[in-house]
């Protein structure tokens, strides 16, 4: 299969790689321009970016479709499909339409369940038990089109964001693979017009750690924002970020910690702190991490 790959974060990395082990033909990459990182904001080109290139894959990084040289420059591509994964622009229905068998996304949810940006991340602050790929045929709306192929995956008491990521990231990678291994005879299916739910970009401002809240919640808007923004709170005028809990039975006033090594009440149960982040520093293990950090029962957490 002829393919056009469509991709930017980490996240995108491993479909690429499935694809071209899978003997498929990749004549060329889209993903999002060098942006500056690291502390001399240097522009780094993106991990997808980063990969192709190594293997002497063509690389285009447009700002847009909206020039008829960028349109005709796809064209003369002549894909037989193409793979968005993570790209991070919104396709025009004029390229939507110029491979063959259409534009494929990889998408990280039981769709029609959130649909949008950060789909990982807010299965699991809404507690979701169960989430997975959809491997979705492309077309205006906003991850409205029908889908190929869906695998399911359990979201674990112990997932992040992070963890959860990994995962997907393998189980995408197969998925798209076994499409594109099929696809003339595939027919995607059309999704439900019930349970539509919207993956809303993360925000900053929601990091925040209401410690009013039930011990569940609190746990899973820690966990669905580990390993990035972080979820924070403030105790000795120093913030701390919390990257893992576990739910205790244990009660106190909300906000306070009434165990150790760092058991804080909720407003309903408390949770036990399994890994945490000071400023400047690493994210730890709570054992490690309480060692250097003076804090006894009674600290009043905000």
């Amino acid at each position: 299969m002829r393919v056009v790959f469509m991709g930017t974060p980490d996240f995108s990395v491993s479909a690429l790689r499935a694809i071209l082990s899978a003997g498929h033909k990749v004549v060329a990459v889209y993903s999002q321009p060098p942006r500056p990182a690291g502390r001399g904001k240097k522009e780094r080109p993106s991990p997808v970016h980063e990969y192709a290139a190594s293997l002497d894959i063509p690389v285009y990084t447009p700002l847009n479709f909206k020039e008829e040289a960028e349109r005709e420059k796809f064209r003369a591509l002549k894909p037989e499909v193409a793979v968005v994964v993570a790209y991070g622009l919104l396709l025009p229905q004029e390229i939507l339409d110029i491979p063959k068998y259409g534009c494929l996304n990889i998408h990280a949810s039981l769709l029609p369940r959130w649909r949008g940006a950060a789909p990982i991340q807010r299965a699991i602050m809404a507690g979701d038990h169960e989430t997975g790929i959809g491997i979705m045929q492309m077309e205006a709306g906003l991850d409205t089109g029908p889908v190929h192929l869906e695998k399911r995956i359990n979201i674990e008491s112990y997932d992040t964001a992070g963890t959860l990521h990994d995962k997907l990231c393998i189980l995408g990678a197969k998925a798209i693979v076994e499409v594109l291994d099929n696809l003339p005879q595939s027919t995607p299916t059309a999704q439900s017009e019930h349970g539509v739910t919207y993956a809303k970009k993360i925000d900053k401002s929601e990091a925040h750690i209401n410690w009013s809240l039930p011990a569940e919640t609190i746990k899973n808007h820690i966990h669905g924002l580990s390993p990035f923004p972080g979820a924070w709170c403030e105790v000795n005028e120093e913030r701390l970020k919390i990257h893992g809990a576990e739910i205790s039975d244990q009660t106190g006033t909300a906000g306070q910690m009434i165990g150790k090594p760092l058991i804080i009440a909720c407003g309903d149960k408390a949770l036990s702190i399994t890994r945490a982040q000071r400023p400047g520093k690493g994210p730890m293990d709570i054992n490690a991490l309480m060692n250097g950090f003076a804090l006894e029962i009674g600290a009043k957490f905000s």
